[in-house]
């Protein structure tokens, strides 16, 4: 019989994965990754009206653990607090100070859940792992998740091809409705509990706040692009996102400001007044590129954003693992820092991390 570790994360995903392999016939385990301190710089301690709400890890071991009860498993847990800070989180403060959008979920994935979550698991005597995450695999090969509206490949695509070896995602062939019904069916702790939003370590603390912890505030200029006038005062680069609309800070804006460019050198915050002519771009440079496939197409479509509109494109092969991605119909708000997630129908290929956005083959001015 073959052993499964189940990544369990206290969520509805993850539970019924781990009913679905055990019900297939696996000898199933669960282990729970404690991946960050909701206690680190006292954001609960200093702060008791915060006390259930911020990245509360201890409450959703909790319901890991009741299905586990339920399911009749063993559940392991395991202290990654210390790499999530080296791996993801030092990158993501990183990337806030070069004025750039990271996405720290893809790094979580590379680093945490598919290598060192990986390797804890074989020494739990693991022939596979499996997490609740909606996509699919095939021969090495990563595929979107049947469900589109929950598709979560976009989050894989960093991710090695060997480190998809004995990967299983039991929920990937259903969607959301279904597994919400399956959990509901058995009786389930978690069948209705919420899905988790955001990330995890800053949760439902004021996002502004809670960087100010380990990033100092550095206010400076708001310009109108249009006119190169100062309307107003930022609160620092690394609160602001490019085509963000809301809390611009301009007053009397009523969300029809956006931003459209940092200067992080000069920390001015660039905007623009009506419609989003200053946010299309018909082409960027991506960087650090990992492949999980071998294909090598020269068109495809890409994701720019996690539940974008798949954008046809066209790739450009430089040197250093860049790639030149075009599509000239234009796309909006593409923003330094993200992933640009390439795919072949349903075939995941792989993903960079935006580097430089152009349009007209000048380079906007986004940082």
């Amino acid at each position: 019989m073959a052993k499964v570790i189940v990544g369990m994360s206290g969520g509805v995903d993850s539970a019924v994965s781990a009913y679905l392999l055990k019900k297939e016939g696996y000898e199933v385990e669960g282990l729970f990754m404690r991946n960050w301190d909701s206690l680190v710089n006292n954001d609960i301690a200093g702060n008791p009206n915060l006390n259930e709400h911020i990245c509360p890890q201890e409450a959703d071991y909790n319901d890991a653990l009741k299905t586990c009860e339920i399911l009749n498993i063993p559940l392991h847990r395991v202290n990654f607090i210390k790499e999530y800070w080296d791996y993801v989180f030092k990158y993501f403060l990183d990337e806030l100070e070069k004025g750039r959008t990271p996405n720290p979920d893809l790094l979580c994935n590379k680093y945490i859940k598919f290598d060192l979550f990986k390797k804890e698991a074989k020494k739990l005597g693991a022939d596979f792992i499996a997490t609740g995450h909606y996509a699919r695999t095939k021969n090495n090969k990563l595929y979107r998740g049947l469900d589109q509206n929950k598709d979560q490949s976009y989050f894989l695509a960093m991710i090695g091809k060997e480190q998809l070896k004995d990967v299983l995602f039991p929920v990937g062939e259903l969607n959301k409705e279904m597994v919400r019904k399956i959990a509901d069916d058995i009786n389930l702790n978690v069948a209705k509990k919420k899905d988790s939003t955001g990330i995890c370590f800053i949760g439902e603390r004021n996002y502004q706040e809670f960087i100010k912890n380990y990033l100092k505030p550095n206010p400076g200029k708001i310009v109108d692009v249009k006119t190169m006038e100062e309307i107003g005062t930022h609160t620092g680069l690394m609160n602001y996102t490019i085509g963000q609309r809301r809390n611009v800070g301009i007053s009397g804006n009523k969300d029809r400001h956006y931003v459209c460019g940092k200067d992080v050198k000069k920390n001015i915050l660039y905007v623009a007044f009506g419609d989003s002519e200053y946010l299309y771009s018909d082409s960027c440079l991506i960087t650090d590129v990992n492949f999980i496939s071998d294909k090598r197409p020269n068109k495809c479509s890409a994701k720019f954003r996690y539940r974008g509109e798949d954008i046809l494109v066209e790739l450009e092969y430089l040197v250093d693992k860049n790639i030149k991605v075009s599509y000239p119909k234009k796309a909006k708000a593409i923003t330094p820092g993200q992933a640009c997630v390439l795919y072949l129908e349903d075939e995941c290929l792989g993903c960079g991390i935006i580097k430089e956005v152009y349009k007209n083959k000048e380079k906007l001015f986004y940082l």
